[in-house]
């Protein structure tokens, strides 16, 4: 059966300095007393009281640490164990909210906290929470704290001791005799998120500066606190620790750019067109912000027999599960095509492929693959699903190949087949291979998509202006994200083969 926790003592007006206590059958009452002296009194007594009667401390709760606000009272009254006295006129129960909160680990054995009332920029009281050792600090270290006031002169946890002899240990119960910053690095540890103050004596400096060495933000000298000193000093270190963990969080986001791009130029294909009088140009852009690569794939290669294959395909989804799918069938096709495979025997490969890597069964890919004969002037073509590339000729307007017998895209069908068409290029042609990321863009502000029609248009218009190899890439691309009126949602990649007469 769960123990019921007991509630607090509220505590009267008169204690608070809020109404003088009714005493007519004597004289003047403490609670009359001048203020200030009888909050120390009440203090006082109360301490006695514990020390003249030990149980009654230890039938209260094991957790002594509370929250608490301070704001303008005279700092003079303090309560047993952590809780702190409100200010003249101001209700516990109604204490005003506050923006900062700051966690004290200090063991002070009085209860007398070390320190003064705080206030915030917007004159908000700072809330305080109070813990005597680092059990209770990780109790009390929750995300809405932002910084922790420090005493150095906390004493260390003491290390378990290897003798049972009853004589002591050689190396004793301090840590501190090791380290004299041991709780401080156990506080940087446990917080590592966290602004962290060190309060040491004014006669100790060497002490703060090296706990400023360890991690910590800043030092204070104990006995030279006030509230204004205090309050600027937390808020400084709050900034402070903003600060070094932004400079952290952009130096690593520096790092890791440089490894996405060394792994892009690692990940990405580079033609294998030795011998090959064809030209290759080649665009690519990941739809996910700052992604390093999405569920687009190409590859070009050439086969001993003079044969050029070209390849380009999409994997549904955006993620970098898809990313990874893309690039390991890139790389099956590579390894296949190089192999002798070709047509509906190499498609049916990296079906089985794709159903073994895919980390779920709805994953499906689609793919347009073209091998163009030695002297460059037919192409088998065979989708698996996949929009059918554009073909520009000399003389003639800009064309999409057949799509007739069109196969389903990998992954979808068990026993599928993809049937191989032949297509005649010519002497002079361009061959455009593409992603649905390039006609998908929206037109303009309304819902309407570029499409296939669109996207020949397009290509036509700036063939007519001369443009052909990387210029007639990089125009499309740019054409397509202005009418889109902003970067595309989904991937993209283009492959742009020409032969010239």
């Amino acid at each position: 059966m769960p123990v019921p926790v007991p509630r607090q003592r509220a505590i009267p007006a008169v204690e608070c300095g809020q109404a003088p206590a009714a005493s007519p059958d004597s004289g003047p009452s403490k609670e009359q007393a001048p203020p200030g002296t009888h909050q120390a009194e009440n203090a006082a007594t109360r301490r006695e009281n514990t020390r003249e009667n030990p149980t009654e401390k230890r039938e209260k709760p094991t957790d002594t640490s509370t929250e608490t606000s301070t704001g303008t009272s005279s700092g003079t009254g303090t309560s047993t164990g952590t809780d702190r006295t409100p200010a003249p006129g101001v209700r516990a129960e109604s204490a005003a909210p506050t923006n900062l909160t700051v966690l004290l680990i200090e063991d002070d054995p009085a209860g007398s906290p070390i320190v003064p009332d705080l206030l915030d920029q917007s004159g908000k009281p700072i809330r305080v929470r109070t813990a005597r050792n680092l059990t209770e600090a990780g109790r009390l270290l929750t995300d809405d704290v932002h910084c922790i006031l420090l005493d150095l002169a906390l004493s260390a946890p003491a290390p378990a001791r290897t003798n049972t002899d009853g004589g002591g240990s050689g190396n004793g119960g301090d840590a501190e005799g090791d380290d004299e910053l041991a709780v401080l690095r156990h506080v940087l540890e446990l917080a590592p998120r966290h602004a962290v103050l060190a309060l040491t004596s004014s006669s100790d400096a060497e002490r703060g500066a090296e706990a400023v060495a360890v991690g910590a933000q800043d030092y204070l000298f104990r006995d030279e606190l006030d509230g204004r000193l205090l309050s600027r000093a937390i808020r400084y270190a709050v900034e402070r620790k903003r600060s070094d963990s932004a400079e952290r969080r952009l130096a690593e986001g520096r790092l890791r750019a440089q490894e996405n791009r060394r792994l892009e130029r690692g990940l990405l294909p580079t033609p294998l067109l030795a011998g090959s009088p064809l030209r290759f140009a080649a665009r690519y852009r990941p739809g996910r912000s700052r992604a390093l690569l999405g569920g687009d794939f190409y590859d070009v290669v050439r086969t001993p027999d003079g044969t050029v294959h070209a390849m380009i395909g999409d994997v549904c989804g955006h993620g970098p599960d898809e990313a990874a799918l893309g690039v390991e069938l890139r790389i099956a096709w590579r390894a296949l095509t190089l192999a002798g495979l070709c047509g509906d025997e190499l498609l049916g490969t990296l079906q089985q492929v794709l159903e073994h890597e895919r980390s779920d069964d709805e994953i499906f890919a689609t793919l347009c693959a073209v091998d163009i004969s030695p002297d460059g002037r037919r192409a088998g073509l065979c989708l698996a699903g996949h929009p059918s590339p554009l073909l520009s000729r000399p003389g003639t307007p800009a064309r999409l190949l057949p799509y007739d017998n069109n196969g389903p895209a990998l992954g979808l069908l068990p026993g599928a087949r993809w049937p191989r068409m032949q297509v005649e290029l010519g002497a002079e042609w361009s061959l455009m291979l593409y992603t649905d990321g390039l006609i998908e863009g929206h037109v303009g502000g309304g819902r309407e998509r570029l499409g296939q029609d669109g996207m020949v248009e397009l290509v036509r218009r700036q063939r007519a202006e001369g443009l052909t190899g990387e210029e007639l890439l990089r125009a499309t691309v740019n054409e397509v994200r202005e009418l889109n009126g902003g970067e595309l949602a989904d991937d993209l990649a283009v492959v742009l083969l020409d032969r010239t007469a």
